[in-house]
């Protein structure tokens, strides 16, 4: 359990690449496995497929930067690199991801040749706080629920406006507490805690506090907006994979009281056997927790993983 003061979260900030790193080092083989390539999440429209609905939300971002083809894009905290994939076939232009995991990049252009991107798709190695890129380098920036973990937006933020090229687009999908939000709701506060705990964050921010420091770090504001309220008739609410579902045939079903239960014993049991590495109960028991924390910030509407914020670096 973390420390909610003053001095517990700015041990936590200061403390993020190390926090960062550890929590995916951990946990992207569990994404992976339950989630896919594309570590995020996305509302459903009617008649449309969960694999759909990632792919929609992620064209939808790429749309926004107005790159042609062959131009030089930056995905900041790409993960293992499957909006990088999809966004690369989508627009024809070459991408670079960059993350601070290690296993995640060799995981990521491992991915990149199996499905002939290599010459098209880079994953890179650093951190987004310092990027290793020259100035007004790219022609684009995109980031798809990554910049959450930095300790500071306008250090992020910073960096992304000065690689990227005058007149270019950066494009975000962010982590964001909601208006709804009150910090003397104690229920609140536990939703807020199980999210940055089960998740590896250091400390969530308000949508408002990302219009502020974009605008502060020098970005011209094009628009923002809470995606997770968009009028959807017919489909299906982002978080409705983390609900519990008593279909055993889901992962929904982790989500339940017996599912916890047996996950948690089954991982034990196989650590015990050597089958599973140490700690892999416990790393999932950590998800289990985030993904319920999760849910009920979608359900109680002070939570959104999609605020949507697009803005242009001014013409020099």
């Amino acid at each position: 359990m973390h420390d909610d003061s003053k001095a517990g979260v700015e041990e936590r900030n200061t403390e993020y690449a190390k926090l960062v790193n550890s929590y995916y080092e951990l946990a992207t083989l569990f994404y992976e496995w339950g989630w896919g390539t594309s570590f995020h999440f996305a509302y459903r429209r009617a008649f449309e497929s969960f694999a759909e609905s990632i792919r929609r939300h992620e064209y939808y971002l790429a749309g926004r930067l107005g790159v042609s083809k062959k131009a030089k894009v930056l995905d900041v905290g790409c993960g293992i690199g499957g909006p990088m994939r999809n966004i690369a076939r989508f627009t024809g232009a070459h991408v670079t991801g960059i993350t601070l995991n290690e296993y995640q990049v060799q995981r990521g252009n491992q991915l990149n040749k199996s499905e002939r991107l290599e010459t098209q798709c880079l994953s890179v190695q650093g951190d987004f706080m310092k990027l290793p890129f020259p100035d007004n380098h790219f022609d684009g920036v995109y980031a798809i629920e990554a910049t959450c973990h930095a300790p500071d937006r306008h250090g992020v933020y910073g960096e992304i406006l000065r690689v990227l090229k005058p007149g270019g687009i950066f494009a975000c999908y962010e982590w964001c507490l909601t208006d709804k939000y009150d910090r003397n709701n104690a229920k609140h506060a536990k939703i807020k805690k199980a999210i940055e705990e089960g998740d590896g964050l250091p400390d969530m921010i308000h949508t408002w506090d990302i219009d502020a420091a974009l605008l502060k770090v020098g970005f011209e504001l094009v628009e923002s907006r809470d995606m997770a309220l968009d009028e959807n008739p017919g489909g299906k609410v982002w978080y409705l994979p983390l609900m519990p579902s008593w279909n055993i045939f889901t992962q929904r079903f982790q989500f339940t009281g017996i599912g916890m239960f047996l996950t948690s014993n089954l991982l034990r049991v196989l650590e015990f056997l050597w089958l599973a590495p140490v700690g892999t109960s416990k790393v999932q028991t950590m998800l289990q927790q985030g993904g319920i924390g999760c849910s009920q910030g979608g359900l109680t509407g002070v939570f959104t993983p999609m605020y949507l914020a697009v803005c242009r670096k001014n013409k020099q």
